[in-house]
């Protein structure tokens, strides 16, 4: 009897308690960490609210409905498509992949490195700072990633027995919680209103939600959703994203040296989930030339894009 129970499903709650009290100091950290998300989310909303904002904030806000709408529009497809080649969905997914990797490198490092700089006059200081942020950046989505639930463990919020924690949601849940760094980059690349940090990476941040919300549609209805259903649980992953932007204003509108560390943090968020989540994820069916041949050429669209934009 004993053993029956133990291998019943748990309510969430209880997996939940169970899970912080495995890992406390990773949920303290990330507790303080919500705290402070709330607390520069309500700086930003508190900005737009009475009116005292810069362009910086109305282009980091457009910038995140930007990727939002993207994200929108690249599901819609799935109505008529229904399902595409398993090669061609992991090769888009590496196309996005690259484009996160170069906007990483040339949308946020290096005009960190520059803005650091500008504020501490040594190159070995302005690296310190940057790399201050990507540490945060990488915190945080550690933070994060030990409640998100895996497939390769059963010790997660939604623990064993729960069906619906397979790897269909577990790719959806992936791509939507990373819409949250993609939407901060935005919303710090805009801080200082600069359009020529800000332009580019939200033109390549755009342009790869697109094959992300047809990659969710579809794998959605492979799982038996209905097309409608799909659909729009692939435009709800992309309302994190102008919330992210939001989130991004907050953290890089404060003291001078917040912008380079800004920029630096969604750096290390990107590059943490492209690393973690979805490069595993176009090579686990086989399809990995396909998916590099992708990843390059994302890369190589997002570096033209700096160059011409920027």
């Amino acid at each position: 009897m004993d053993a029956t129970q133990a291998t019943l499903p748990q309510p969430w709650p209880e997996l939940l308690r169970r899970h912080i009290q495995a890992h406390p100091i990773t949920a303290i950290g990330l507790g303080l960490a919500m705290v402070l998300v709330l607390l520069l989310l309500l700086q930003s909303l508190v900005l737009l609210w009475m009116g005292d904002v810069g362009p910086g904030v109305r282009y980091g806000l457009l910038g995140g409905l930007a990727g939002f709408a993207t994200t929108s529009l690249g599901a819609l497809p799935a109505f008529v498509l229904r399902r595409i080649p398993q090669r061609v969905e992991d090769a888009m997914l590496g196309f996005a992949a690259g484009m996160m990797l170069a906007a990483s490198a040339f949308s946020l490092l290096l005009p960190g490195l520059d803005a650091a700089h500008e504020l501490t006059g040594s190159s070995g200081l302005s690296a310190a700072v940057v790399v201050l942020g990507m540490a945060m950046g990488v915190a945080l989505m550690l933070g994060l990633d030990e409640f998100t639930p895996h497939e390769h463990e059963q010790t997660g919020p939604c623990g064993p027995g729960y069906e619906r924690c397979d790897r269909i949601w577990l790719f959806v849940f992936a791509i939507a919680l990373h819409n949250i760094p993609e939407g901060m980059a935005i919303g710090v690349s805009f801080s200082q209103g600069d359009m020529k940090v800000g332009l580019p990476l939200t033109t390549a941040i755009a342009l790869q939600d697109i094959p992300e919300g047809l990659a969710v549609a579809l794998a959605l209805i492979a799982a038996g959703f209905r097309p409608g259903l799909a659909v729009l649980i692939a435009i709800g992953s992309g309302v994190l994203e102008p919330f992210g932007a939001l989130l991004g204003i907050g953290v890089a509108s404060g003291m001078p040296l917040a912008y380079p560390i800004g920029l630096g943090l969604a750096a290390g968020a990107m590059l943490f989930v492209v690393s973690h989540e979805v490069i595993p994820q176009t090579h686990r069916n086989g399809h990995q030339t396909y998916a590099t041949l992708g990843l390059m050429l994302g890369f190589a669209l997002m570096m033209t894009l700096d160059t011409s934009l920027g």
